[in-house]
C-alpha cells in the first residue's frame, strides 16, 4: 500500500503533463520534436495569486497574477513542460516556466499561461 501525502487531501485537480522530446519515426527514420505525454490525470492542486503593484513611470497599477501547481515530488516535471490541468469542468491550459521547488512531501512549480511568452 502506498502511503500518501497529508497535502495529498488537498489535491482536488487533475492534469496531464507533456513534454518536448525528440521522436524518431521508425518508418522515414527522420527525427522530429514533438510533444509527447509523459503523465496523465495526476492529483495536484492549483493556487492563485494576485499582485498588485504600481508602474514607477507611468504611475498606473500593475496587476499580475501567479499560478502555483502543487504535486507529489514523485512525479518528474522538466523546466518547459506543458500542463493541462482540469478543474471544477475547466480546461486550464498552462506551460512550466522554470524547474520545480522540490519539498519532502511535494512539489511547487510557478506556471505561465499558455498565451503568455515566457
Amino acid at each position: 500500500m502506498v502511503r500518501k501525502s497529508p497535502l495529498e487531501i488537498l489535491y482536488t485537480d487533475r492534469c496531464d503533463i507533456y513534454n518536448w522530446e525528440s521522436v524518431k519515426d521508425p518508418t522515414t527514420k527522420v527525427t522530429e520534436h514533438k510533444k509527447v505525454l509523459r503523465y496523465e490525470n495526476i492529483p495536484c492542486r492549483v493556487s492563485f495569486k494576485t499582485i498588485s503593484a504600481v508602474n514607477q513611470s507611468t504611475f498606473e497599477p500593475v496587476i499580475s497574477q501567479v499560478v502555483k501547481l502543487f504535486l507529489s515530488k514523485d512525479i518528474e516535471i522538466k523546466a518547459g513542460s506543458e500542463i493541462v490541468v482540469y478543474r471544477g469542468g475547466k480546461v486550464l491550459q498552462y506551460k512550466c516556466s522554470g524547474l520545480p521547488a522540490v519539498y519532502s512531501n511535494h512539489q511547487e512549480i510557478i506556471l505561465l499561461s499558455a498565451e503568455e511568452k515566457a
